[in-house]
């Protein structure tokens, strides 16, 4: 018999995916950080706090223990958001699979994969693709990707997650899948802005298929696959989190647009932080990431919204297929 599969944090897409698992005929042990918060949630059979309406199923178990959750475990999923993991992994056996779930930049703004190795994990996996909590939890239809230099783990995560309500596809481009994931949290901020400046439908085409195209150029730079950004890790993620409602980066956009805080009821909005480290690393190396740079900007309280958007419709005409 398998083993439960272990998820590490509970907030809304850790509690998703442990209930996925289920779906996929395994068991699931769900770790919360917090012991109170572990035995609220063992005893209610619901996140009432980060994913209301979804009840556990029996297949999850809830617990605090981290070195029970992982003991004897292949791998384990890491949904803590990005400036959690580092202190997460520290904690972890070497020895362990860990497959990487947070769509953010370690703090220092260098990928989340590359901390892992350099803490010790040989065997590292990402996944990530349009895939809100609300709608997962509940076994709406979706696609996801997890991607590894490790195909041996690629495929059991796999074997781990896939149902008839979660089609799971496998990736060898671990470094597109990852920063595709990072950078459409960005443009998902700016898409929320066009809303709440209710710039229409039209602003809302041409700011997600430009951000594609800063997306594919970023990926390209890096050394990514070029076809990465048009599947579930790019594109798909993209249109997701600039369109849903479930979307935290939109709303947080969309609050700032209107002079509201972007705070979303105290859960992280990667693309907050993301944006400006983004910039940075664009500054640096010479790239034009213009969208990244407006969000940059809003967030850093050096632009208003209304800036952002006339720094972007009042660059130089240019050929749409540059290059």
């Amino acid at each position: 018999m398998s083993r439960p599969v272990p998820v590490l944090g509970a907030g809304g897409w850790g509690t998703a995916l442990a209930v996925a698992v289920t779906r996929a005929d395994r068991e699931a042990v769900l770790w919360a950080r917090r012991p109170d918060f572990a035995s609220r949630l063992a005893e209610v059979r619901e996140n009432r706090e980060y994913l209301p309406g979804v009840a556990l199923p029996n297949g999850v178990t809830v617990t605090s223990d981290l070195e029970a959750v992982v003991s004897g475990a292949d791998f384990a999923l890491v949904v803590v958001p990005s400036v959690g993991v580092p202190d997460l992994l520290s904690g972890l056996p070497r020895e362990l699979g860990v497959v990487l779930c947070a769509k953010g930049l370690a703090p220092d703004g260098g990928r989340l994969t590359d901390l892992a190795r350099e803490l010790g994990f040989t065997r590292v996996a990402v996944l990530s693709g349009p895939n809100h909590a609300e709608e997962v939890g509940r076994g709406l239809p979706a696609a996801t990707v997890v991607a590894s230099a490790d195909p041996s783990l690629a495929g059991a995560v796999q074997a781990a997650l896939v149902s008839p309500a979660l089609r799971v596809y496998t990736s060898t481009d671990e470094l597109g899948v990852e920063l595709g994931g990072v950078l459409k949290n960005v443009i998902a901020l700016a898409a929320g802005m066009g809303d709440g400046l209710r710039l229409g439908d039209n602003a809302k085409a041409t700011l997600i298929t430009r951000g594609l195209r800063e997306m594919g150029r970023y990926l390209q730079a890096l050394g990514a696959h070029e076809d990465t950004v048009y599947g579930l890790s790019g594109l798909g993620d993209l249109v997701a989190t600039a369109t849903s409602r479930h979307s935290r980066n939109r709303a947080a956009g969309e609050a700032i647009a209107r002079g509201e805080s972007p705070a979303q009821g105290g859960k992280v909005v990667e693309g907050l932080r993301t944006a400006g480290l983004l910039d940075a690393w664009a500054t640096a190396h010479g790239h034009d990431l213009p969208i990244v740079r407006a969000v940059a900007k809003v967030t850093g309280g050096e632009w208003t919204p209304a800036r952002g958007l006339a720094h972007l419709m009042e660059r130089d005409a240019k050929p749409e297929l540059e290059g």
